[in-house]
């Protein structure tokens, strides 16, 4: 395997050198983009024949099909006459029926066990990430369209994904939980709520609409979720094996899509967009963690809030656009967003991991399976 993941990195490096000259020459993204294409699917490849680069293969595929998506768009549009635009929602359902299956009702039992933490984290999640967004669109003045999109994308709950990330990092697992599942059921009223209040100037914002959409997008996959985990707990084996990788195509295969209907406005807006969500990302963990830090949480609660806070549900922000029919513009931010969330928060929990805090003391616990960001 190493022998393979040695010669799948080289042939990525070739590919690299071959899109660095032809864009180092001005021929532009249509000569460089086979090249930039099979640099990631060889690089993703690589790494996962590659024991310390498998965990980012799925981050590395997602890039992959993003550039594929930016060079080939038409394969990405429609197939065969069918709207491939039509895919999202049902994918994305798929996505949160497998982080249904993932949790059972004790999950919500952490509000009762750390109240301060979980209220704490929630009044986080529901002001940082919106007020941060308003501010960017401010700042640089995208489309009214686009920078709806960025609200949505810091309006909507975290992901499962955020939980996987607490784990590594050695943080409040609980606490992380907790969060996940409570801020992602009161996302009917609390995503609406926000958007109609911060983004209703942008565009029109139908709260009704928007709430049954949170419901039927999210709400009933993972009830249905957790009625299969009880059902089949005790044999539910191949479902722990088969949901995160349903997960990981399902949020590759929307990104895809989204990226490919958006091109145009990417090629045009696309460097301004990807700063606004590093900073939109950076900010999250930042002032989650150190809002923490003033009101003294634990440190461990801390790094828990800032990777809950920095990571949002970028597949819920992604049915929520397509619902609205606006896709292409609004679903831009979550798209882009949720490739660099997947990127940042691997290196935070590494970060996290890395640094111990002083007189914690972990139990062991069975390596969890790795979940798609979502």
């Amino acid at each position: 395997m190493k022998t393979l993941s040695g010669v799948l990195l080289t042939l990525a490096a070739l590919f690299a050198l071959g899109a660095s000259a032809f864009l180092l020459a001005g021929r532009g993204l249509e000569a460089a983009g086979p090249f930039l294409v099979g640099f990631f699917v060889c690089l993703a490849t690589g790494a996962s024949a590659h024991p310390r680069l498998r965990a980012h293969a799925f981050t590395i595929w997602i890039f992959a099909g993003v550039t594929a998506a930016m060079v080939y768009p038409s394969y990405f549009q429609e197939v065969g006459g069918f709207d491939l635009n039509r895919l999202i929602v049902p994918l994305v359902q798929v996505i949160m029926f497998g982080m249904g299956t993932a949790m059972s009702v004790k999950d919500f039992a952490g509000v009762a066990k750390a109240p301060r933490g979980v209220l704490v984290g929630l009044g986080c999640q529901l002001t940082i990430m919106p007020m941060i967004a308003v501010a960017l669109v401010s700042l640089f003045g995208f489309p009214a369209e686009v920078s709806a999109g960025i609200i949505l994308i810091g309006s909507v709950p975290s992901g499962v994904a955020s939980n996987v990330m607490t784990y590594i990092a050695k943080a409040n697992l609980a606490l992380s939980i907790t969060l996940t599942a409570l801020a992602t059921m009161l996302a009917p009223l609390t995503t609406p709520t926000l958007m109609k209040i911060l983004a209703g100037q942008l565009i029109p914002i139908d709260f009704l609409a928007m709430m049954m959409s949170v419901v039927r997008i999210v709400i009933l996959p993972i009830v249905l979720g957790l009625i299969v985990h009880k059902i089949f707990e005790r044999r539910s084996g191949w479902i722990d094996r088969t949901m995160p990788a349903l997960s990981m195509i399902g949020i590759a295969v929307v990104i895809a899509i989204i990226t490919a209907a958006g091109r145009d406005a990417l090629l045009t807006i696309g460097p301004l967009l990807f700063l606004a969500a590093v900073l939109h990302n950076a900010f999250g963990y930042l002032l989650g963690y150190w809002g923490c830090r003033l009101i003294r949480l634990d440190e461990q609660s801390c790094r828990t809030i800032s990777i809950e806070v920095g990571m949002q549900n970028g597949g819920l922000a992604t049915g929520l656009a397509q619902e609205m029919g606006r896709v292409a513009t609004v679903g831009l931010a979550p798209a882009i967003f949720s490739s660099w969330m997947n990127v940042t928060g691997s290196a935070l929990a590494n970060w996290f991991r890395n640094r111990p805090i002083p007189g914690l003391a972990r139990p062991v616990e069975e390596e969890p399976l790795e979940v798609a960001g979502t």
